[in-house]
C-alpha cells in the first residue's frame, strides 16, 4: 500500500465515481470494474470514493451501524487474486433480524458467508494495533452472516475497485448469542452451514487471518491511515470463516455456531 497516501482522481472524478458505484447498489444492476477506466487510480482513491458513499448515505439520513472487513481468509485472497484484505461500512438498511427475508430482487448476483461480529467497549485506534489490544477492548463476541453483493459484472474486481465498491456490503444478520471473547476458544470455533437443510460449509475461526481479533486489528491500523478509530460500541463484522456460497431466491439458510447459536434467513 505504498501508494496510500497519493490521489490521481480528482474530487470531481472521486464524486461521480461514488455515484456511479452507489446506484448501481441502490438500483441492483452491474457495472464494469472501475479501475477499466481509471488504471491510474491509487487505493487511496479507492477509499476515498468508498467514503464519499458513505457521506452520501449520511447525508441522506442513513445511520452508519458497524464495519466489516472484507477478504480476510488467505484462501479468499487467493480465490480473487488479490493481495490483502480491505473493509467497509454498514448502513442501517443493510441489517436483516434473524430469521427474516432478504428481497433477492434488491439485489444482484448475492452470497453469503458465515462470519463472526466483535462490539467494542473501548476505542481502538492505529497504528500499532495488535490482537491483544483487541481481545482487551471487546465487549462481546457474537453470530453474523453477511450477504455480499459485488455491483461488478460476474463478481468479478481487482482490489482498488471492490474497496471503491464498498467491499461488496449489501445485508447482514445477527443473532445467536454473544459471549466475552475470554470465553470463547476463538481460533477453533466452529460453524457449519446449511442451504435448504444441506450442510455447504465448514470452517473455525482460524480461518480468518489466523485469529478472529487480527481482523479488528487489521482494520483499526487501516483506519489509522486515514486518521480514523474504530469508537467504542462499534460492531464489526471480521470477514468470512466460510466460503462465499451463492444464494437464489427461495433459499433459506441456516449457520450454526458452537456454543453461540444459530443465525437463519431467507432469500424471497
Amino acid at each position: 500500500m505504498a501508494d496510500v497516501q497519493e490521489n490521481k482522481l480528482t474530487q470531481s472524478q472521486i464524486e461521480e465515481l461514488a455515484i456511479h458505484l452507489e446506484n448501481a447498489e441502490l438500483e441492483a444492476y452491474e457495472v464494469t470494474k472501475i479501475t477499466d477506466d481509471f488504471p491510474e487510480m491509487t487505493y487511496k482513491d479507492a477509499f476515498d470514493i468508498q467514503w464519499e458513499i458513505r457521506r452520501r448515505k449520511e447525508a441522506r439520513g442513513n445511520k452508519i451501524v458497524g464495519m466489516k472487513m472484507g477478504l480476510t481468509s488467505w484462501a479468499k485472497m487467493a480465490q480473487m487474486g488479490v493481495e490483502h484484505p480491505c473493509y467497509g461500512f454498514l448502513a442501517d438498511y443493510f441489517s436483516i433480524p434473524d430469521g427474516g427475508e432478504i428481497k433477492h430482487d434488491e439485489l444482484i448476483h448475492p452470497k453469503i458467508e458465515a462470519e463472526l461480529a466483535f462490539v467494542t467497549k473501548a476505542p481502538l485506534k492505529g497504528p500499532g494495533i495488535h490482537i491483544g489490544d483487541v481481545l482487551r477492548a471487546t465487549d462481546f463476541v457474537m453470530p453474523a452472516v453477511e450477504v455480499i453483493d459485488s455491483r461488478y459484472k460476474d463478481f468479478k474486481f481487482d482490489l482498488k475497485s471492490v474497496i471503491a465498491d464498498n467491499s461488496s456490503s449489501s445485508r447482514f444478520i445477527t443473532g445467536g448469542r454473544m459471549a466475552p471473547p475470554a470465553d470463547l476458544d476463538l481460533k477453533t470455533l466452529g460453524v457449519v452451514m446449511e442451504i435448504n437443510g444441506e450442510v455447504v460449509q465448514t470452517g473455525a475461526g482460524a480461518a480468518v487471518l489466523g485469529h478472529p481479533a487480527s481482523s479488528v486489528a487489521m482494520l483499526a491500523n487501516m483506519l489509522g491511515e486515514r486518521g480514523e478509530e474504530i469508537p467504542a460500541g462499534t460492531f464489526i463484522m471480521i470477514g468470512a470463516i466460510t466460503a462465499a456460497v451463492q444464494v437464489n431466491k427461495g433459499d433459506s439458510f441456516s449457520v450454526r455456531y458452537q456454543d453461540l447459536g444459530t443465525i437463519s434467513g431467507k432469500f424471497v
